[in-house]
């Protein structure tokens, strides 16, 4: 909150439309006049029997001035106004009574070099569903991602003069939607279960309904828009030096971010099985009197066509064609996106190009990243969609917030879910043991066990591993992930602990160009990685990960420096040059 006026003692802000207001009367009645040449921190005592100066009515209190630098602020509510008169009559001054001072200007005076620092990257933090029943949630998320963001600058990114600032995008809770239609028609049992269920789910349905849709996507477009013209009439110089912007959204606003962005709508898909319908109708045998009506329907169809094409040239001769977004997409970053099973559904199919422009053309978006946790129930790989055999491949794993010399994500290799055994000069335990996997770092033994998304009873799921056997070893071997997986295990299988559900994914896969090594030949590689997942906890309970993953990518420092890597990779690079010019 920007402040002017605050409160003496807490040092508040006062709300920014009454300080603006006293602001402008205090300026209207007293520029021009000297103040005291040293600042009082302390409060002065209460101005006994001097009349106020000048008094400004407000909606719900009042205004005095005893003096340039006495100012009072009032409740007229009736419990202060009878309060103040009781004390008036006891002998108390009305300051001393129920006045609070205000203070224009913070306790600590500003400095020349006190500046916030230079913003050369904002990000738009865009919630899924469930704000309805939880309003101002992801205000909360967007300030926690913020605090970890902050924790990871100041370790990794303090040389950088340049500022990456996360901005919550709250769409849901202005929306009008049905009104209260379908509260009324629900029944009265487990009403707590359905009205979670209707202020939740219900968002993906209001999504689907070609009713509602617009009024969805107009209002993240529209909030998007909105505080992109509010950040930039506050900070005039972001625009003009460059500044970027990137999105981060989670669950189904991934999928509405992705529709505002490349202006995706189902007339479109409507359009094409209309004439999916009209080629299969000459396939089929017709009488004369069919084929007649259906050449004079085609001929009346493009004579439709062309007067429309007309009717858009003179509109685009006239109005020029504005972007539905006010800014250029720098970053896409999906979390715990469903965003794959809604293009499937829509009838993309893999190609056999390794471009992004696939799925999201770059001239829209730069680079699309799609963050997932493994036991994330909501979340769908986004890679085998442009390439088929990519279901076969690992994702790339995001690195441990506190590992030392990580590789760089753009030079890990893509390795194989299960790679295809091949007649090699080595026998399979040494090429266990020999070849790692490129796409993670060695997993080691750790004193710390890093960053798990879900830290709820860590403490307790160790102690249970220590009883060894008997029935808290059982229960840990069946329901945890067991800590003595050796590394080969973690590094190479991913059949163990993954195997039933992995080995599915390559069921009816085309044989496709691989080497010895299990690694992809560089002809058919993606040009850049879109699937990243986050690594387990090695203690992490995958049933209880799976209620808890899909909310618990806010609070995690493994994503926040994952996401200041890419937002930050030019203005790194560029520091870097400069310190090799100067060497």
């Amino acid at each position: 909150m920007r402040g002017q006026w605050f409160i003496d003692g807490t040092w508040q802000p006062l709300e920014e439309e009454e300080s603006n207001l006293i602001e402008q009367e205090h300026l209207n009645r007293f520029k021009g006049q000297q103040l005291q040449e040293s600042f009082d921190m302390e409060v002065s005592k209460p101005v006994d029997g001097k009349e106020a100066i000048h008094s400004l009515k407000l909606s719900r209190n009042h205004v005095d001035w005893h003096s340039v630098d006495e100012v009072y602020l009032y409740s007229d509510a009736t419990t202060s106004k009878i309060a103040r008169t009781v004390t008036q009559k006891l002998g108390f001054s009305k300051a001393s009574s129920s006045g609070t001072r205000l203070h224009r200007g913070y306790v600590e005076e500003a400095t020349l070099e006190d500046k916030p620092p230079q913003t050369s990257h904002i990000v738009f933090v865009v919630h899924g569903i469930g704000q309805k029943m939880d309003q101002g949630r992801i205000i909360k998320n967007t300030a926690m991602m913020r605090d970890t963001a902050r924790k990871i600058e100041e370790k990794y990114f303090s040389n950088l003069a340049t500022h990456v600032e996360f901005l919550p995008v709250e769409w849901r809770s202005k929306l009008t939607l049905d009104g209260d239609t379908v509260d009324s028609i629900t029944p009265d049992k487990v009403r707590g279960l359905r009205d979670m269920l209707n202020s939740s789910a219900m968002d993906i349905m209001y999504y689907t309904s070609p009713l509602y849709r617009d009024e969805l996507v107009k209002g993240l477009q529209q909030e998007l828009n909105r505080l992109y013209t509010l950040f930039c009439s506050r900070n005039p110089e972001f625009e003009e030096k460059g500044g970027k912007v990137s999105i981060v959204s989670h669950s189904l606003g991934c999928v509405i971010t992705y529709d505002i962005m490349t202006g995706w709508n189902p007339v479109r898909l409507y359009e094409q099985l209309l004439q999916k319908e009209e080629e299969e109708l000459e396939d089929r045998w017709m009488s004369y009197e069919e084929q007649r009506l259906l050449e004079e329907l085609y001929i009346t169809k493009q004579r439709l066509r062309e007067i429309e094409e007309r009717l858009h040239g003179l509109k685009a001769s006239t109005i020029s064609k504005q972007s539905v977004l006010k800014f250029k997409v720098e970053n896409f970053f999906c979390m715990g996106s469903p965003l794959a099973v809604f293009l499937a559904l829509r009838g993309i199919r893999p190609g056999n190009s390794g471009s992004q422009d696939h799925i999201l053309p770059r001239t829209i978006c730069n680079r699309l990243l799609n963050i997932f946790h493994p036991t994330d129930p909501v979340a769908y790989r986004l890679e085998p969609l442009i390439l088929k055999h990519y279901s076969n491949i690992s994702p790339v794993q995001i690195h441990w917030y506190n590992t030392a010399n990580p590789l760089p994500y753009e030079h890990m290799k893509p390795s194989f879910l299960n790679p295809t055994k091949e007649p090699t000069s080595v026998t399979d335990s040494e090429s266990v043991s020999t070849v790692p996997s490129p796409t993670t770092s060695p997993v080691m033994v750790r004193r710390h066990y890093g960053e798990s998304i879900t830290n709820i009873g860590k403490a307790s799921i160790l102690g249970a591993a220590s009883i060894g056997k008997g029935l808290g070893g059982m229960l840990f071997s069946r329901f945890g992930r067991s800590s003595t997986t050796t590394p080969q295990t973690l590094e190479t299988g991913k059949d163990g602990a993954e195997g039933d559900d992995k080995k599915a994914t390559t069921v009816g896969t085309p044989p496709f160009p691989h080497s010895s090594s299990g690694f992809l030949e560089p002809t058919v590689e993606l040009e850049h990685r879109i699937d990243f997942e986050l690594r387990e906890g090695l203690v992490e309970s995958r049933y209880w990960s799976a209620v808890t993953s899909h909310t618990a990518y806010w609070s995690s420092l493994d994503i926040a420096l994952f996401l200041l890597t890419f937002m930050y990779k030019h203005d790194q690079e560029d520091t870097d040059k400069a310190n090799l010019d100067t060497i």
